[in-house]
């Protein structure tokens, strides 16, 4: 197997996993979510310091440490108050949703792909638009269920990857048998064996 296709299986076990973990235990991954982006908030304040001393000008020191200062606030706002956080998280998934699915929509009509990759691609795309919608429209409805929504969402996108790595032969690429070199040949080779047989 080429290299394209063990990520693909790795990217759809690890997929699979994270949703099982978020399904069965929502309020463990909402409360990761929180803990993940004040970790990610403080490790950027600290990047944008260390920048801000290596310039050698004021003005992108100052702009640099303006920066650091808004993210470490953004930071202990998420461990402070990680409801609000939690809110915040349910519409950045849902913009997050919808420009994915946007995307994955638009390659499922893109040509040279197979069928079956493509309506893979269409069906993922779709679940992700409608996840923002729903989002979208009622970002109320908690950070329990985007966690277990996240993790059911996850799930279906592992099982694509996963099918979508068992279409690959070993060059790593997706072909679609009947529009191969080969798969015409086959197909009239199976014919004249049902003819004389």
């Amino acid at each position: 197997m080429k290299s394209s296709s063990v990520s693909l299986v790795l990217r759809g076990i690890l997929a699979i996993a994270v949703g099982i973990i978020a399904v069965a235990w929502p309020n463990i991954t909402i409360g990761a979510f929180v803990i993940l982006f004040a970790v990610y908030a403080f490790l950027a304040a600290f990047m944008e310091a260390a920048r801000a001393f290596r310039s050698e000008r004021a003005g992108p020191v100052v702009g640099r440490l303006a920066l650091a200062v808004v993210d470490i606030a953004a930071g202990a706002a998420a461990l402070a108050w990680p409801g609000i956080t939690a809110l915040s998280l349910v519409l950045l998934v849902a913009v997050w949703a919808f420009i994915t699915g946007t995307f994955e929509v638009i390659l499922a009509f893109r040509a040279g792909e197979s069928a079956g990759e493509r309506a893979l691609l269409g069906l993922t795309g779709l679940v992700s638009l409608a996840l923002a919608v729903v989002f979208a429209i009622r970002p109320d409805i908690g950070a329990v269920t985007l966690a277990q929504v996240y993790g059911l969402f996850s799930i279906v996108s592992g099982i694509s990857l996963l099918v979508t790595s068992a279409g690959m032969p070993k060059t790593g690429r997706i072909q679609d048998r009947a529009n191969s070199p080969a798969g015409p040949l086959e197909a009239n080779r199976s014919a004249d064996r049902a003819q004389r047989g």
